[in-house]
């Protein structure tokens, strides 16, 4: 028969804390999203997103994952403007990738990168990050060049 090990009442209450510190956590902490909303010509779009902000986040992103939920995206933090390179090595969702300015102003968009392809796409413009959603949501949300994305990240 198994028991628990005795304690006194000070851990027991420890324990207790923490559990229900947790459970006060919001729930985009919890699971490592971070809220963000494209502001378009058809009002703003609110999405949750992961975001890589170290080499190896960046360089695997959204390769091997078979789904994204629709309300998902992931963000590529690169801490500094320039020419930014994207390919699709290895992924099997199709995506739109949104090139983004230091300031969050949309300054390109690809839409409908193949899957798996070793094409590299570019943009076209200096950027600082880039937003990776599900094939077809640019075009769903009217998403454009000069539109802005609003997350902690960019300074609008």
């Amino acid at each position: 028969m198994a028991s628990w090990p005795a304690s006194d009442g000070k851990t027991l209450l420890l324990g207790l804390v923490f559990w229900l510190g947790l459970a006060l956590i919001p729930v985009s902490a919890q699971d490592g999203v971070e809220p963000l909303d494209i502001v378009t010509a058809t009002g703003p779009h609110h999405y949750s997103v992961e975001v890589m902000r170290s080499d190896a986040g960046r360089e695997k992103g959204l390769m091997f994952r078979k789904f994204m939920p629709t309300d998902r995206g992931m963000l590529f933090d690169f801490q500094s403007e320039r020419q930014v390179t994207m390919w699709m090595k290895n992924t099997y969702l199709p995506l739109d990738m949104v090139f983004i300015d230091h300031a969050g102003k949309v300054v390109g968009v690809a839409q409908n990168a193949e899957p798996l392809s070793e094409t590299v796409i570019a943009s076209d413009a200096p950027a600082s990050a880039v937003l990776e959603l599900n094939a077809g949501t640019a075009g769903k949300i009217g998403l454009k060049i000069g539109d802005r994305i609003a997350h902690k990240m960019f300074a609008n």
